[in-house]
């Protein structure tokens, strides 16, 4: 990430808004993909959790 901000405040020096947009755009993705990796590690853990809890009701 940190390339990308360098590469972010070159374009924008250099007036190449284009580019500087795009970068925008795929740091945006990052954090989109980095929210959804924490949403399916979450779920996963629970899903773990709901199993463990039903064998333990059925053992008892």
């Amino acid at each position: 990430m940190t390339q990308e901000l360098i590469d972010l405040r070159t374009s924008i020096l250099e007036g190449r808004y284009a580019d500087a947009l795009a970068i925008v755009d795929e740091l945006e993705g990052m954090s989109k993909q980095a929210i959804l990796r924490n949403i399916e590690s979450f779920l996963v853990r629970m899903l773990v959790h709901l199993i463990k809890n039903q064998i333990e009701q059925r053992l008892t």
